[in-house]
């Protein structure tokens, strides 16, 4: 039975990678060594190892890191746009609960698991392997 590409291991580059690459292709949901194979498997779990190259994925984890920075910029948005609001039309607080609320939500949805992809591809840019 002939070799296949995703049946040998990943190549272990001497140098760092580019940063950047890396981050772009976490960012996409795509393993940060090749950019073709899921980085996840459900909403934000990580595959074990790419199903292309067979890079070992799980060596790098994120822990708690992507929740904190996901705060921290739908912090950013938020908050200025709820001052900004208050400030320019005054809104009845039920009005600002029912727009602020679902926007918060949805806006950490949708930046959790691009932020968790581009520290996984940091640290592969890295080599910060755990």
């Amino acid at each position: 039975m002939p070799l296949q590409i995703r049946d040998l291991p990943a190549p272990a580059p001497a140098a760092p990678a580019p940063w950047r690459l890396g981050m772009r292709r976490g960012i996409a949901h795509r393993c940060p060594a090749c950019g073709i194979g899921a980085l996840y498997h459900g909403y934000v779990k990580q595959q074990p190892t790419c199903s292309h190259c067979g890079e070992d994925l799980l060596q790098y984890r994120a822990d708690d890191a992507p929740a904190y920075f996901t705060i921290l910029i739908v912090g950013h948005i938020v908050v200025p746009a709820v001052l900004l609001l208050e400030m320019l039309y005054h809104p009845p607080t039920a009005l600002q609960l029912m727009l602020w609320i679902p926007f918060t939500v949805a806006l950490s949805a949708l930046a959790l698991p691009r932020i968790k992809g581009a520290l996984i591809g940091l640290q592969w840019a890295l080599r910060l392997k755990n």
